[in-house]
């Protein structure tokens, strides 16, 4: 028989910040979401090589909140993990109150509504259940007496009363003298030793995967002298997968350990439009600590699977969406909470109503001491993760556009980078163009003196007489061309080789992937007009 094996990513696309917790023979898996609505999405496996999505952690069901602001704030580093029958999720939400834990009985959901963690500072925040049952959290914070400002935390918790139960204690900084952005702990109780795991190096091409260990849990810990103990950034800056780096462990029923980790496949130079992604690698115990991905010391892009765990494929994720169900499948989000009225699935079809926010404008810094909870400042958007290197995005259109108001394809980066393939009204007539959206940026939108200034240019224009239309991407790595036609069978090329790496630049393509999507926008002014999408495919 033939040697099965785990291909890398396990999931490919946006989904960054791997947390992983097995419950028997079942394994749970979560990532950040960031600004996307429904938020953090849940995965399930049985062989650790075949993943399924299960559903979303959080909803408006549970109270969830988040704005469309620059892509990139929002829900990040989540960690799950299971304890006497319960899951729970940590999680930091940038565009509400800060650290929350949610939990369910059952992963796929309901989740409980948030019980905001208002006595831990820190963000990043992981739980941790001992054998005698006690939690604890694990997190980084700030540091006066540390030379790079930061240290790893543990704080006892009362999980049932969710409150601070104990004093927080230091005990770690990092392995590499003054690490940039030692974050994302993970603490782990193998044998004789404490292990706290944790990232350094930031999530660029320098992340790294560094652990430390410690008989008790709130003593001083021990790095490991092999750090860092998974990385690529040693591999230089043409290898295909980069980025390596905010891993967590999980055993097998046998005892196998595996890692999953976030990594970067690049498309054609340091461009990172699939963002970061799920990838896995074995792990081994030796002499006390753990050895990553053994001979070769890189995640490599596949691996033998276990022969012990049940081989078992799920069906893929659905190409084509004809939208005749009454609710949106699992591959479709939201730019934030969708509040107000501008969507609704109808006649086996999608509408999007023409809402008076534009699809880009000025980017707003973002600062967690003045969060924007409005309800009234939605993007009439829904889109799905670009997940390959080459792909066509296709769908169907019937909207006639009256005044500002337009309509389309649009594929959407962090910070105002965008195409957008729209129907709008010029002069009177129907027009369909294509548009560039770029941002030049200074500074990061959450540190102070950030700024940007955003530019939209009309790449080509022209009448377009007929509707509903057929819009098409067909994208060959960096190589974009934009089809249009009154159906599939009848399409002509609208524009050939739009540069891809214009809206996937390095400082924007890492935190986030590339959204493939279609919206709809009054552009400034209120309106009742409507955009219809009777499908979409991607493939």
């Amino acid at each position: 028989m033939k040697e099965r094996k785990i291909q890398n990513p396990i999931i490919p696309g946006f989904y960054p910040d791997p947390s992983i917790c097995r419950v028997g023979e079942d394994y749970y898996l979560v990532n950040s979401s960031f600004e996307l609505y429904p938020g953090i999405p849940v995965f399930h496996s049985r062989d650790l090589a075949h993943w399924e999505q299960i559903g979303y952690a959080m909803t408006r069901d549970n109270g969830f909140h988040v704005g469309a602001n620059i892509f990139a704030g929002g829900v990040m580093a989540p960690t799950i993990r299971y304890h006497e029958g319960i899951f729970y999720i940590i999680n930091a939400n940038f565009g509400d109150k800060g650290n929350f834990i949610v939990t369910a009985e059952d992963p796929a959901g309901p989740w409980s509504e948030p019980h905001w963690i208002t006595d831990v500072p820190d963000i990043d925040c992981s739980l941790f259940f001992d054998q005698d049952g006690r939690c604890y959290l694990v997190s980084p914070g700030d540091d006066p007496e540390q030379d790079n400002g930061r240290a790893i935390f543990l704080t006892p918790y009362n999980i049932a009363e969710f409150h601070v139960d104990g004093p927080r204690t230091k005990i770690w900084n990092s392995a590499l003298r003054n690490a940039w952005a030692p974050e994302s702990p993970h603490l782990y109780h193998v044998g004789d030793f404490y292990y706290l795991m944790i990232a350094e190096g930031g999530t660029e091409h320098n992340h790294s995967v560094t652990v430390a260990r410690c008989k008790s849990v709130d003593g001083w810990y021990e790095g490991d002298p092999a750090n860092p103990v998974l990385t690529h950034r040693n591999l230089g800056w043409n290898y295909p997968i980069e980025n390596i780096g905010h891993a967590d462990l999980v055993d097998t029923p046998e005892g196998r350990w595996y890692a999953v980790e976030l990594g970067v496949r690049l498309i054609e130079g340091q461009h990172m439009n699939l963002g970061r992604e799920t990838f896995i690698c074995p792990v081994e115990w030796q002499r006390e600590w753990p050895v990553f991905s053994p001979a070769t010391g890189r995640v490599e892009e596949e691996f033998p699977a276990d022969p012990a765990l049940p081989w078992t494929e799920y069906p893929a994720e659905r190409e084509r969406d004809d939208f005749d169900e009454d609710k949106l499948d699992l591959c479709w989000n939201f730019w934030g909470t969708p509040y107000m009225h501008f969507w609704k699935l109808e006649n086996s079809a999608l509408h999007l109503k023409c809402l008076e926010r534009p699809m880009a404008r000025t980017l707003k810094p973002l600062d967690p001491r003045h969060v924007d909870r409005s309800r009234d400042d939605n993007v009439s958007f829904l889109g799905r993760r670009q997940r390959n290197h080459d792909f066509t995005f296709t769908f169907s259109m019937d909207f006639t556009a009256r005044g500002k108001e337009a309509a389309g394809m649009v594929i959407m980066q962090a910070s105002n980078h965008q195409y957008r393939l729209e129907k709008c009204c010029m002069y009177g007539r129907q027009m369909l163009a294509l548009v560039l959206v770029t941002t030049w940026q200074k500074g990061l939108p959450f540190m102070p003196g950030y700024e940007s200034r955003t530019t939209e240019q009309i790449l080509k224009q022209e009448e377009v007489a007929v509707t509903p239309l057929v819009l098409r991407l067909e994208a060959k790595g960096q190589d974009y061309t934009f089809l249009v036609g009154p159906d599939e069978e009848h399409l002509e090329v609208f524009f050939d080789h739009a540069d891809g790496t214009k809206i996937n630049p390095e400082e924007v393509g890492g935190m986030v992937g590339t959204m493939l999507g279609m919206y709809a926008s009054g552009n400034g002014t209120e309106t009742d007009n409507w955009a219809v999408f009777n499908w979409a495919e991607l493939s």
